[in-house]
C-alpha cells in the first residue's frame, strides 16, 4: 500500500467514526496493518475494538456501522471495493486492482528514491561504530560492528536524517603502551616465547611487521593524519609508539575499504585529554556535587541514576577509570549539536551503558535520559570446512575481517565483501551467529546472498531475452496483473518504505535483509508459476514492468546495506 494510500484510507475510517465520537472526547489512532493471511484482504484495521469499551457497544455492530459509513464515502471509489468483518471485530478491507498495481508506476517514476522520506529531515544524528583499538587489525566483531553501522547510516541517510559515520579510537591507555612495548620487543629480536618477551604482549605475526618496517624508517599515514616516519631507534619508545599507531590506523583503513566502509569523522580519545575535555567533564560532576573522595579516590553517585553502584572516576594514583573519557566524548557529541547518538558495540560493553549516562545526567548540561543509544552485538562465530576457525596467524588469536572477506569471495574481493555484509546483518544484533564460510561459497538456495542476488540476475535475465526498450513499458497499462502470484508480488513491492520505517523504528538492519530475502521469494515463486515473456502484448507489457520495478527494489534495499546487484550469476 503506497503512502498517499494508506493516508486516504486513514481519512476514511477518521471520517466514518467521526459520528461515533460526536459529543464525547474521545481520540483514536488509526492503525492500519496488512493480514499474515493474503486470503483475509489487503489492509485490516482494529478500530472498531478500540472503540468497544469507552463507547460501551458491540465491537462488531461498531465494526458494521464504520464499514457502511466508509464504503457509502465517495472518496472510496476506485480504492476500496469491499470490507469484511473478521473475529470480535476486525475490519478487512479489498483493495480495488488499479490501486494495488499503482505501485509499479510509483517504483519506476522514483527509481532509486524509491522509499525515502523526509521523516528525519533537520535532525542530527551521530553514529559511531567499530571504534577499535589501534592495537591490531579488524576482527570478525568488528566486522558485525562496521556492516551493521553502516546499514544503519544509509536507513538514516534514508529517512532525511544528517548523518555523521564516526569512529572513536582508543590511543591512550595500557592497551597503547602495550602495542609499543610489543613491537620493541621484537626490533630487538625477541620473539614470543622467548626469554624477555613481554607477558602481556600482542603476539601476532602483524607485530613482527611493523618493527621490520620501524627499523626500516618507513612512513606511514592514516587516513585522517599526517605522516609518521620511524626513527628506526628502538629505544626510542615514544616513536614506535607513534609509528605503530599510525602503521596500525592505516592498516585498519585497508580492512575498512576492503570492507567498503567510509566514515565521516575520527576521533581520537587522546584528543579529549590534549582538548582538557576531560578534566572538565570531571569539574561539571564535581561542581554538581554528584562525586565523593573515599579511600584515595574520586567516586561517581551513579546510584541516583539506576546504577546497581557507585562508580570510581579518578583511582588513588591519579588515573582515570574507562568510563570517564566516554562521559567527556558524549558531552562534546551534544555540544556538537547531534540531538541523538547511537553507538553500536560488543555485548561485553553492557556495563558502561548506566555508568555513562549517569555521568551524562550528573553533569547537568541538558542532555537527555537515555543519550546515547546503544546497539550491542554478540559474539561471531566462524566455521570453515565444518570446523571452527578461532585464529589468524596474522592477528595470532582471532580471525580477522580481511580473512572473512577472502575466504567468502574465494579470491573474489567482490563477493567476498557482499557475502560478509549481508550475512552479518542478517540476525539481529543481540544474537549469537555463526558465519559459515561454506554456506557464503554456495550458489545455491542456503545462501541468502545469492538467493536474493540471484533475483535481481534473474530479472536482468529476462529483459535481455525480451531486448526491448526498458522505458517503454513505463506507464503501459497494468489491468493484466491479476494472478495470486502477482498480487503477492505487488504487496511486497508496496510495503518496501514501511518495512524501511520499521527497521529504523527499531534500529534493527536485519530487518532489509529480512525484506530482500522475502521479496527474492516472491519473485522466484512469480518467475516459477508465470511465463513473463508471452503472446499478449498487453500482458507481456505488463509483466515486464512488474519485473523493472522488482528489480529496482532489489537494487535499492541491496545498496542500502553495502551489497552489489550483479546482473548476471
Amino acid at each position: 500500500m503506497l503512502a498517499q494510500q494508506k493516508q486516504d484510507i486513514t481519512a476514511l475510517f477518521q471520517s466514518a467514526v467521526a459520528p461515533l465520537l460526536a459529543g464525547t472526547e474521545l481520540q483514536v489512532a488509526v492503525v492500519l496493518e496488512r493480514p499474515r493471511d493474503a486470503a483475509h484482504g489487503d489492509v485490516a484495521c482494529n478500530i472498531a475494538m478500540q472503540l468497544a469499551k469507552p463507547l460501551k457497544g458491540n465491537p462488531r455492530q461498531l465494526a458494521q456501522t464504520i464499514v457502511a459509513s466508509l464504503l457509502a464515502d465517495p472518496r472510496a471509489a476506485g480504492l476500496v471495493t469491499s470490507a469484511e468483518i473478521a473475529g470480535p471485530g476486525f475490519i478487512n478491507l479489498r483493495l480495488a486492482e488499479a490501486a494495488k498495481q499503482a505501485v509499479v508506476h510509483a517504483i519506476l517514476a522514483q527509481g532509486a528514491a524509491y522509499g525515502k522520506s523526509e521523516a528525519g529531515a533537520g535532525k542530527k544524528v551521530i553514529v559511531e561504530f567499530v571504534s577499535a583499538n589501534p592495537t591490531g587489525p579488524l576482527h570478525v566483531g568488528h566486522g558485525r560492528q562496521g556492516a551493521l553501522g553502516d546499514a544503519l547510516s544509509a536507513l538514516l541517510d534514508i529517512q532525511g536524517y544528517a548523518v555523521t559515520r564516526e569512529f572513536y579510537y582508543n590511543d591512550a591507555g595500557v592497551q597503547i603502551a602495550t602495542l609499543a612495548n610489543s613491537v620493541q620487543a621484537r626490533a630487538r629480536g625477541i620473539n614470543p616465547g622467548d626469554a624477555g618477551w613481554p607477558e602481556s604482549a600482542y603476539n601476532g605475526d602483524y607485530i613482527c611487521d611493523i618493527a621490520q618496517d620501524f627499523l626500516a624508517k618507513k612512513t606511514v599515514a592514516a587516513s585522517d593524519g599526517l605522516p609518521v616516519t620511524a626513527s628506526g631507534n628502538v629505544d626510542d619508545l615514544e616513536s614506535i609508539r607513534q609509528f605503530a599507531v599510525a602503521y596500525l590506523r592505516h592498516e585498519q583503513d585497508m580492512d575498512l575499504q576492503a570492507f567498503g566502509v567510509k566514515f565521516d569523522n575520527y576521533y581520537l580519545e587522546s584528543s579529549l585529554y590534549a582538548d582538557d575535555k576531560v578534566n572538565q567533564a570531571v569539574a561539571k560532576l564535581v561542581a554538581a556535587g554528584k562525586t565523593y573522595e573515599e579511600e584515595g579516590a574520586l567516586w561517581l553517585r551513579t546510584t541516583d541514576y539506576g546504577d546497581d553502584k557507585n562508580r570510581v572516576m579518578r583511582k588513588s594514583d591519579g588515573t582515570y577509570t574507562y568510563f570517564v573519557p566516554d562521559v567527556a566524548y558524549h558531552i562534546v557529541k551534544w555540544q556538537r549539536g547531534f540531538i541523538q547518538a547511537i553507538n553500536i558495540q560488543g555485548s561485553d560493553h553492557h556495563g558502561t551503558i548506566a555508568r555513562v549516562r549517569a555521568g551524562l545526567q550528573a553533569a547537568d548540561v541538558g542532555i537527555p535520559a537515555g543519550y546515547p543509544d546503544y546497539i550491542l552485538h554478540k559474539m561471531v562465530t566462524v566455521m570453515k570446512n565444518g570446523e571452527e576457525v578461532k585464529i589468524s596467524k596474522r592477528a595470532g588469536s582471532y580471525v580477522t575481517v580481511r580473512d572473512l572477506i577472502e575466504w567468502s569471495g574465494n579470491g573474489d574481493l567482490v563477493r567476498g565483501r557482499d557475502a560478509v555484509r549481508f550475512f552479518l546483518i542478517s540476525r539481529k544484533a543481540d544474537t549469537e551467529f555463526i558465519f559459515d564460510v561454506d554456506v557464503a561459497l554456495a550458489k545455491s538456495d542456503e545462501n541468502p546472498v545469492y538467493y536474493v542476488q540471484y533475483a535481481h540476475a534473474r530479472i536482468c535475465s529476462v529483459l535481455a531475452q525480451w531486448g526491448g526498450d526498458e522505458s517503454s513499458v513505463h506507464g503501459t497499462d497494468l489491468a493484466p496483473l491479476t494472478a495470486p502470484r502477482e498480487a503477492s508480488l505487488l504487496a511486497q513491492l508496496a510495503d518496501y518504505p514501511e518495512a524501511l520505517e520499521r527497521a529504523l523504528a527499531e534500529l534493527g538492519p536485519h530487518q532489509v535483509a529480512f525484506y530482500l530475502r522475502d521479496l527474492a521469494g516472491q519473485l522466484h515463486g512469480y518467475y516459477n508459476a508465470e511465463r513473463v515473456l508471452v503472446d499478449d502484448e498487453a500482458t507481456k507489457r505488463a509483466r515486464l514492468a512488474l519485473l523493472l520495478a522488482t528489480r529496482q527494489v532489489l537494487r535499492n534495499g541491496l545498496s542500502l546495506i553495502g551489497v552489489s546487484a550483479p546482473n548476471k550469476m
